[in-house]
C-alpha cells in the first residue's frame, strides 16, 4: 500500500463538527450559568417569604424538580425529531424556546410565576434538544470514520465542561455583584449565540430524515408483542404490563405526599419498567407482524434500557453536587470573597483535565498491562467512584455535626472522586447509547439516556419526602447521626449496590455497532 493510498484510507473528520461543538459550548455555558446559581438565588431572593428554616429544603426541591423536567423533555424532543421534523429543525426551534426561558428569568427575578415559567421553558428547550444534539453528532459519522466518533464524543463532553467551568466560576460573582437580572441575562445571550452558530452550519450537516407513521416503530412493535394472542400460550407479559399500568395509576395518588412531578415520574418509571418486562417476554410474537430487523431493534433497545436503569443511582448522587453539596459548603469555612456555589467550577475543570489524561495516559497504560476498559466496565467503575465520593462527604458531615469547623477545601477530594466517576459514566455513555441504538431509533434511545437523569433526581425527591415521615425520622435518631449525614451514607450505599448489579449485567451484554453505512 502506497503512502498516498494510506492517506486516502485514513478516516476523515467531518468538517461540520466545529459548528456543533461551538454551539454546545455556548449552550452549556448558558445552562450551567443559570443552573449553578439557582439554589443560592432561591434561598437568598425568591423564597424570602418562607420561614428561614424551610428555604433550603424548598430550594432543593425546586432545583431537583427543574432537573427532572430538563431530563424528561428529551422524550418529547426525540419523538418530534424521529417522527416529524428531523433533528436539525427540532433543535433550532426548541433553541428559540430556550432563549425565551432565559429572558423570563432575567425579567421576572421578583415574580415567582414568571420565574417558574422561565424554568419551565428552559426545561422544555434544553431537555428537548439534549438528546438530539448528541445524536446529531453521531449522524455526521458513518462506517468509514466511526473510529473517530468516540474522540469527538469526548471532545463534545470536554466543551460541555469548558462552558460549565466558566459559568460556575463567574455567575455566582455576577449574581452577588450585579444582581439576578444580569446573572440570568448573560446565559440568555450565550444561548442566543449558540442558536446562531448552529443555524450557520445548516447547509453542511448530514440530515437523517424522520420516519413518519412508521408501522414498525418501537412503540408499534411493543404494542403488537403485548397484545398478541397465541393458542396454548399464556399472556404473562401482557398481565405484567397491565400491573405496571395499575401501579402507575396508584402512584399518582401519592401526589399529596411527594408532589405532582415526583408522582408523575414514578408512574412513568412503573409503566416503562413493567411494560418493558412484559414486552421482552412476548417479543417473539411480534415477528408475525413486523420484520426481524424491527423486532431485533426493539430487543436491543430493551437491553440497553436495563443499562440505563442501573445508571440512575449515579445521577441521583451527581446532581446533588449543585444542591446538597452547595448547602454543605455554605456551612464550611472559606475566604470572604468565595461563594459556596463557585466550588462547582472544580467539577468541569477536573473533567477537562481527566478526559485527555484518561485517553492519552491511563487507558493506554492499562491496555499495555493487559487490562481492557470496555465501555461497560468504565461505566460500572464510574458508579462505584460516585459512591466513594459520598462516603467521603458523609464523614465530612459527621465531623461538622460534631462541631468541627472544616475548610471548604475538604470538598476537593469528593469532587475529584465524583468527577472521575462522571467521566467514566457520562462521557462513555454518550457514545455507548448512540452506538447501541438502531438507526431508526437514535433520537428515542438518546431520550431514554437522558431520562435516566430524571429518574436519578426522582430518587432524590423520594428520599427527601421519606425523611419527613415521623417513622423514618425516629429511626434516623436511633442511629445517632443527623438526617443529612444519614442521607449521604444512604446514597453512597445506593450507588455501590447499583455498581455491583451493573457489573453482573455487563458480563452478559453483547455490544452492537449501529452506525450508518458510508
Amino acid at each position: 500500500m502506497t503512502q498516498q493510498t494510506a492517506q486516502l484510507d485514513k478516516p476523515k473528520m467531518p468538517g461540520q463538527i466545529p459548528y456543533i461543538i461551538a454551539n454546545e459550548g455556548c449552550e452549556r455555558f448558558s445552562f450551567y450559568g443559570m443552573r449553578n446559581i439557582l439554589t443560592p438565588f432561591l434561598i437568598t431572593s425568591l423564597l424570602l417569604s418562607m420561614p428561614e428554616s424551610m428555604r433550603a429544603g424548598m430550594a432543593k426541591e425546586v432545583f431537583h424538580t427543574f432537573v427532572i423536567g430538563v431530563y424528561f423533555f428529551p422524550l418529547l424532543g426525540g419523538w418530534l425529531a424521529d417522527r416529524f421534523f428531523g433533528k436539525y429543525n427540532t433543535v433550532f426551534w426548541l433553541s428559540l424556546v430556550y432563549c425565551a426561558g432565559h429572558a423570563c428569568l432575567a425579567v421576572f427575578e421578583n415574580n415567582k410565576e414568571g420565574f417558574y415559567t422561565g424554568l419551565f421553558l428552559i426545561a422544555l428547550g434544553s431537555g428537548g434538544i439534549k438528546p438530539l444534539v448528541t445524536s446529531f453528532v453521531g449522524d455526521q459519522f458513518d462506517q468509514s470514520n466511526r473510529s473517530l466518533a468516540q474522540k469527538v464524543f469526548d471532545g463534545f463532553y470536554w466543551i460541555i465542561n469548558f462552558g460549565s467551568f466558566f459559568a460556575s466560576l463567574l455567575m455566582p460573582i455576577f449574581l452577588k455583584q450585579f444582581g439576578a437580572s444580569v446573572a440570568f441575562g448573560i446565559p440568555g445571550i450565550l444561548m442566543f449565540i449558540a442558536t446562531v452558530i448552529f443555524w450557520s452550519g445548516r447547509t453542511k450537516y448530514v440530515h437523517v430524515p424522520p420516519s413518519p407513521n412508521n408501522p414498525h416503530s418501537f412503540l408499534n412493535v411493543v404494542k403488537t408483542a403485548l397484545n398478541a394472542r397465541q393458542p396454548g400460550q399464556s399472556r404473562t407479559g401482557y398481565f405484567i404490563a397491565v400491573l405496571g399500568a395499575l401501579l402507575a395509576v396508584a402512584a399518582l395518588f401519592l401526589t399529596p405526599n411527594v408532589g405532582l412531578v415526583a408522582a408523575f415520574c414514578l408512574a412513568l418509571v412503573l409503566i416503562l419498567g413493567f411494560g418493558g418486562m412484559g414486552a421482552w417476554l412476548q417479543l417473539e410474537r411480534a415477528r408475525d407482524v413486523h420484520p426481524d430487523e424491527a423486532v431485533d431493534g426493539v430487543r436491543a433497545v430493551l437491553r440497553v434500557l436495563v443499562v440505563f436503569a442501573l445508571v440512575t443511582p449515579f445521577w441521583s448522587l451527581f446532581d446533588q453536587k449543585a444542591s446538597t453539596w452547595v448547602l454543605q459548603a455554605n456551612d464550611m469555612t472559606k475566604p470572604e470573597w468565595f461563594q459556596a456555589a463557585q466550588m462547582q467550577a472544580l467539577n468541569p475543570m477536573l473533567v477537562m483535565l481527566l478526559i485527555p489524561f484518561n485517553n492519552l495516559i491511563l487507558y493506554p497504560m492499562l491496555k499495555r498491562m493487559g487490562v481492557e476498559l470496555t465501555a461497560l466496565r468504565r461505566m460500572g467503575l464510574g458508579i462505584a467512584f460516585s459512591g466513594l465520593a459520598w462516603i467521603v462527604v458523609g464523614f465530612m458531615q459527621l465531623a461538622m455535626d460534631g462541631g468541627d469547623a472544616l475548610s471548604i477545601t475538604w470538598q476537593i477530594l469528593p469532587y475529584a472522586l465524583l468527577t472521575f466517576g462522571e467521566v467514566l459514566v457520562s462521557a462513555t455513555g454518550l457514545e455507548f447509547a448512540y452506538s447501541q441504538a438502531p438507526l431508526a431509533m437514535k433520537g428515542v434511545i438518546m431520550s431514554f439516556w437522558n431520562l435516566s437523569v430524571t429518574i436519578g433526581n426522582l430518587w432524590v425527591l423520594l428520599a427527601n419526602s421519606s425523611v419527613k415521615s415521623p417513622a423514618v425520622t425516629e429511626y434516623i435518631k436511633t442511629t445517632g447521626i443527623s438526617v443529612t449525614a444519614f442521607q449521604m451514607f444512604f446514597f453512597a450505599g445506593f450507588a455501590l449496590v447499583a455498581a455491583l448489579l451493573f457489573a453482573l449485567y455487563a458480563r452478559s451484554y453483547q455490544m452492537l455497532n449501529n452506525y450508518r453505512k458510508s
